[in-house]
This record gives C-alpha cells, structure tokens and sequence, in this order.
C-alpha cells in the first residue's frame, strides 16, 4: 500500500502525463467531422502516392541504417585496422548535422547546375550527366547517413559488452569470426540493433525539411500542405492520426523483435579481438573513412565555401534576431522541460507504485510523436479553447476579442515539452540512479527539509546530468524544423525556419550561414555523447 506521502506525486505526473495524452486525444476527435470534398481530392491525387512514398523511404532507410551502423560497429568494435581508434567516436559526429542541412548540401552539390557536375562536364565533355540526386535513392542515401548513427552507437555498445569470453567461446567450437558475428554477436545485439533501427525509422517518419528539400512527399509534407494549401486543420489532423499509426506499428514491431535475448553479463572489451591485415585492413579504414567523408567532413567543408562566397554577407541585424529567436525558444525549452523531467524523475524515485510508472511511461511517448503532428494537434486544442473559452472571456470582460492561445510562444514552447520529454528524462534519470538513498536519508535524519534537502543534497549532486540534460534539449529544440515551422508566432523565425525559406527558394549559399551555425552547436551535444559512450 502506498504511503501518504507518495500520492502527493500522483497529481503531479498525472497532469504531465495528460499533457501527451492531449495531442492523442486531439487526434482521435478530429475524425468526429470529415471534410468528404478534401479527402476525396487527396485519394484522387495524392494519398495512394503518399503511402507509397512512405513505405518506400522507411523500408530503405531501415536496411541503409541497418547495414551501415551494424558494420561499422563490428569493425571499430571488434576489429584493428588503421585509424579505428579515431574513427571509432568520429563516426558519431553525423548526429551534429540535421537531415535537412545534409539534404540540401548534397543537392547543391550534386545537382546538374551544382559544382561537381559542372567541374566534371569541362573535364569529360559536356554530355556527362550523373543520376538524378534529386530522386527516391537520393532521398534515402541522406536519411540513411544522417541517421545511421542511431544503430551504430546502440550496435558498438552491444558488441563491446558482449566480452571476450563469448568469442573465444566461439572459436573454440571451430566457428571462423564471421560464423561467429552471424551465430553468436547479432543475435545477442539484435535488442540494441532494434531500438536504434526504431529511433531511426521514427525519425524518417517525423522529417520534414530533408523530403522538402527533394521535392519528395511523404505524410509529414502532406500535413504541411493540407494546413496552407486547403486551410483545413482537421483535415491535416487526420493526415497526422495516420501518420501515428506508421508511428504505432513501428514501436510494437521493435518490441515484438527484440524478443525474450537479454544482454550479456561479462566484462566489457576494450581491446579489439581480430587483427586485420593487409588489404583487409586498408578496405575497413576505406570503408570507415568514405561514410565519414560523406556524412559529415563534405557537408561542412561546402557549408564553408558556401558561406565565405555568400553567406557571410548576411551577417546583419536580421541574423542577429534569428539567432536571439533561437536561443530564446532553446532556453526556455530546455529550462521548463528539464524541470518538468525532473519532476517525474523524483515521482518515480520517491513514489515508485504502478500508478506512476505507467504515468512516467506516458510522459515520455512524446518523443514517438512527430512534430508535424504535435503542431496540427495542440492548434486543433489552442484554436478551440480560444473559440470556445478565451474570446467569450474576452468580449465579457470588455477585451480585444482575439485569441490567445493560437499561435503563441506558449503553445510552441507545450510542443517542445511534449516532444523532448524523453530526452531529457534519460541523463536525469541515470544522474539520480548514481545517488544512494542513504545519503537523503542521513540529511533527512539531520533535520534537512525538503527543499533544502534538494537544493543542498540532491541538486549537486545532479547537476551534471541536468547539464547533459539541458544541452540535448536546447540543440534538439535548434534543430526542429516542422514544429516551429507550423506553430511559430508571427516573425518568430529561427535559424531552422531559416534554412528551410533559403533552401525553398534554391537559395543554398545563403542557407549555409544558418545551417553552419546549427551544425557547430550541434557538436556539443555530440561530443558530450562521445565522451559517455568512450567511458
């Protein structure tokens, strides 16, 4: 039975938990009214050919990430071979790029008018044409390359705590390493391949400036385009309830696959167990070295270049307030969702019943939503709060009858909340995990109240993970394109809102400055990850 004390926390993670809850309810109300005029012009033109595009682009970029973050582990996890130990952690920096900077990059410089083509036609005559990059393969190469790392670090970590025994295990029953890696290593990796492969899809399912980027519709540009193009919102809440169920299907496929193989209890490794040699050697560090080149040291080389031929003349006072935009929203993100998860951090610390695990659990499915369709649902609920409540309390009170809630701050900033939840709750959780109980318990024996106990115990003792925290939130919320793209008040434009007029517009030398900024900031988070997962 719980203590008195403990439901004092049931309020407090009900309430944050029903704040996810919303854009799902949202969602499952839109369909009351169906607009027949609308939907049948979408299945007439676009629906079939969406669900297609959909399926395609999460089935390639599942077997891209899949093979190159799985191969990549084994080798910089299990094998030696020239420059492993400095590509095993640049291999991560792909994380600091978003996929939209990395899809215009690619058709800037891949394009038929674009750089490489050009020098290629004065070398080899002026017939040469390369394939189109702007196509389904190119779509999908990007994506792959932007969120393989997802599988890579999940993968790299599995194969290193499976140890040394389970090897030479192995190879004393007669199996060569490559019947071992296929018998023995996957298998055993398969539950930390799956939910990397499951964050991976996730994220293609939730993009929407890299398939802007290609002219490539999927569902996510459908919901932008129903909003603007129709000025229909629960016609592009409807899209988005589909758009949930892709969502569903990949969160119950991931936990059916990982199956009932638990994780091996050895010692890590931190030496490598096979010695390549040769040509062997020199094809993993070329292998290593060209994913490398092309996800992250190409990208933000042509950025420069970009940005010395003209981005640079775009510093002025309209950059200045794109970057304080920016920050502002970062910030706030990052200090009210930091506060929100650590708050349910303590409730599942100190309150540790079934009511509120299932509420924690609740809270942090947000990071499954994307942010196409937490936009079309928290405007669905401002636009009829404001309409139903906010304007009629206004007119009484003899206000400006205007709504309020409907393209505010506030509702961007709930979006944030909701969406990275999760990311901040993990470093929180593990921060407060390392704390021993018995240490409260001394205080509180000594007198300490509560606050004092948190402001004197708890909270420096984890202030490196609210840090870790704070940081990941703030460079996630930098980079979030469709959220703030559709829920931004207005001129609130970021650097991410930014990139994506620029790039609309071909504009790709003056979408390197806001991009090239993203990018350098992106590397804090990154190398915060590299130093965890090196330790």
């Amino acid at each position: 039975m719980a203590h008195p004390v403990q439901y004092r926390w049931y309020p407090i993670v009900c309430a944050i938990a029903a704040l996810v809850l919303l854009p799902l309810s949202v969602l499952l109300l839109s369909w009351h009214e169906v607009d027949a005029t609308i939907w049948a012009h979408l299945w007439q033109t676009q629906l079939p050919r969406l669900i297609g595009n959909t399926l395609v682009l999460v089935l390639g970029v599942a077997v891209g990430v899949t093979l190159l973050g799985v191969s990549l582990a084994w080798l910089t996890s299990l094998c030696e071979f020239p420059g492993r130990r400095w590509l095993d952690w640049a291999l991560m920096l792909p994380f600091a790029i978003p996929a939209y900077v990395l899809a215009f990059v690619f058709v800037g410089l891949l394009d038929f008018a674009g750089p490489l083509q050009t020098l290629l036609r004065e070398w080899l005559g002026s017939d040469l044409r390369l394939p189109r990059v702007r196509s389904t393969g190119g779509v999908i190469i990007v994506l792959v390359l932007v969120f393989y790392p997802y599988v890579y670090l999940l993968a790299r970590g599995a194969f290193l705590a499976q140890g040394k025994g389970l090897m030479e295990a192995a190879r004393v029953l007669g199996l060569s390493p490559w019947q071992a890696f296929w018998r023995v290593a996957l298998p055993m990796a398969r539950p930390a391949i799956g939910a990397g492969l499951a964050l991976a899809i996730m994220e293609t399912l939730a993009d929407f400036g890299a398939v802007a980027v290609f002219n490539f519709d999927t569902f996510t540009t459908a919901i932008y385009k129903t909003w603007y193009s129709f000025y229909s919102l629960s016609s592009a809440t409807q899209l988005a309830s589909l758009l949930l169920l892709f969502v569903a299907l990949v969160l119950y496929g991931e936990k059916r696959a990982r199956g009932h193989v638990r994780s091996a209890n050895e010692r890590p490794r931190s030496k490598a167990l096979y010695r390549l040699r040769g040509w062997r050697a020199w094809a993993a560090s070329a292998w290593c070295g060209l994913v490398l080149l092309c996800a992250f040291i190409i990208p933000l080389l042509q950025l420069l270049v970009w940005f010395w031929q003209r981005g640079r003349f775009d510093l002025d006072e309209r950059y200045t307030a794109l970057i304080l935009h920016t920050l502002y929203l970062g910030g706030m993100a990052a200090l009210l969702t930091v506060t929100v998860a650590l708050l349910l951090v303590f409730a599942l610390r100190l309150a540790p019943r079934r009511p509120v695990r299932a509420a924690v659990g609740l809270a942090n499915l947000g990071y499954a939503l994307p942010g196409s369709l937490l936009a079309v649902s928290i405007m669905l609920a401002f636009s009829y709060l404001d309409n139903q409540l906010v304007i009629p309390l206004s007119q009484w009170l003899g206000g400006a009858a205007k709504p309020l809630l409907l393209g505010s701050v506030g509702a961007l900033l709930l979006a944030y909340l909701i969406r990275f939840m999760a990311v901040a709750f993990g470093p929180l959780e593990n921060a407060l995990g390392r704390i021993r109980p018995s240490l409260p318990e001394a205080s509180r024996s000594l007198g300490v109240g509560s606050w004092r106990l948190f402001l004197r115990v708890y909270l420096p003792l984890l202030l490196p993970g609210v840090l870790s925290a704070a940081l990941l939130v703030f460079v996630d919320v930098l980079k979030e394109m469709p959220a703030t793209l559709l829920m931004r008040p207005f001129g609130w434009d970021t650097l991410a809102v930014r990139v994506f007029e620029m790039t609309s517009e071909g504009e790709w030398a003056r979408a390197a400055l806001p991009a090239l900024t993203l990018v350098l900031v992106g590397l804090l988070p990154v190398v915060l990850l590299i130093r965890r997962s090196r330790r």
